[in-house]
């Protein structure tokens, strides 16, 4: 069976992945910020709403509900109902597409073993002791 907190090569794999789309986005919110351009209150929503993602996933708390919101986020930027500023990094609809793939493998894979969430919910180990009450005849 899969685990949703797979460890060494494949955790490290995970953790890459993490990274590299929350540094991303950290990237993307922060250049919504630094834009010299007239920005509303809408425009600054998504652009703190993209640098708690990013911290979101390069953490790993709430790593699938991150990604989820990353990979809309990106969706629908990438279809310019977001306006964003032209030094972003999903400019190109390519980096967009690919940004979404990214982490749509991340809400598919879990956050992997080095994350906080395997940290609070992950494998536990239940040991049950043979002289329990309820195996005594």
């Amino acid at each position: 069976m899969f685990s949703t907190f797979p460890d060494e090569w494949p955790g490290a794999g995970v953790l890459l992945l993490r990274a590299a789309t929350g540094v991303g986005f950290m990237a993307q919110g922060i250049a919504y910020f630094a834009s010299g351009h007239e920005t509303g209150a809408f425009i600054m929503v998504v652009a703190g709403l993209m640098v708690v993602v990013g911290l979101l996933l390069l953490t790993g708390s709430l790593s699938r509900w991150a990604a989820l919101v990353a990979a809309t986020t990106c969706l629908l930027s990438m279809f310019s109902w977001f306006p964003g500023p032209h030094i972003g990094l999903f400019e190109s609809p390519m980096t967009a597409v690919l940004a979404v793939v990214i982490a749509f493998s991340l809400v598919c894979l879990g956050p992997g073993a080095f994350s906080v969430d395997a940290h609070l919910f992950g494998r536990r180990e239940v040991i049950i002791p043979e002289n329990s009450p309820d195996n005594q005849n």
